[in-house]
């Protein structure tokens, strides 16, 4: 699949999974991109832990306002109209609270127990705290993330990077396949018709429970 294909591929197929009326939360990077891809008739209100409820797309220079108005990334962002800002204490409540429908998410590492590490490479690389709080809160926790770096899986039996949290990962979207995590491990129930089902395995560490009622990525 083409490299610049990939994010945009990966996000309108987790738009799919948000109905009307919910609150979501989106990651840095790949997970703001996915309300760009919302279907027909699906409006939802998108919480930032920062304190914003109600976030809107990134804005043009014009009307950027980087030092009041920004995303979990620190770029400029806006606000819809009826959105409101919250303290820190108000938004956290909310997560812990169970007021969160669904929270995406990229990751480092992914195993088939759910967990899911995606705040730091030790000695490396540390992109962030990794919302730590949005994974145990959230009612349902999508992890969307491109399924190898440079060509290792990134699903994997058992993470070897410090875990963000464990048990959390409902949902994994990759540009191969869609997968649950369920208790007996991870199921594949669509995969993307460029690969096999076979390169989608020798791509994932984890062993892949296919689903009966597999069927292509809509």
């Amino acid at each position: 699949m083409e490299k610049s294909l990939i994010k945009p591929f990966i996000a309108k197929r987790v738009a799919q999974e948000f109905t009307d009326g919910m609150v979501v939360n989106l990651g840095i990077g790949l997970p703001v991109l996915c309300t760009s891809f919302l279907p027909e008739g699906i409006h939802v209100t998108v919480h930032s832990e920062l304190g914003i409820v109600g976030q809107g797309p990134a804005p043009d220079e014009a009307h950027a306002d980087p030092m009041h108005i920004v995303d979990a990334g620190g770029s400029a962002s806006s606000i819809v109209l009826g959105g409101a800002f919250s303290d820190s204490s108000d938004s956290f409540g909310l997560i812990r609270g169970g007021h969160v429908d669904a929270v995406v998410l990229g990751g480092l590492e992914v195993d088939q127990e759910g967990s899911l590490a995606n705040w730091i490479i030790p000695g490396k690389k540390m992109p962030g705290m990794g919302a730590m709080d949005l994974l145990v809160g959230a009612k349902k926790v999508i992890v969307a993330m491109e399924h190898t770096a440079k060509g290792n899986p990134k699903i994997l039996t058992k993470c070897r990077l410090p875990y963000t949290a464990v048990h959390c990962v409902d949902m994994i979207v990759t540009e191969m396949g869609v997968m649950d995590v369920t208790p007996e491990g991870i199921v594949l129930r669509e995969y993307n018709p460029e690969f096999t089902v076979e390169q989608i395995q020798a791509a994932t560490e984890a062993k892949l429970i296919i689903s009966p009622d597999l069927k292509p990525m809509a």
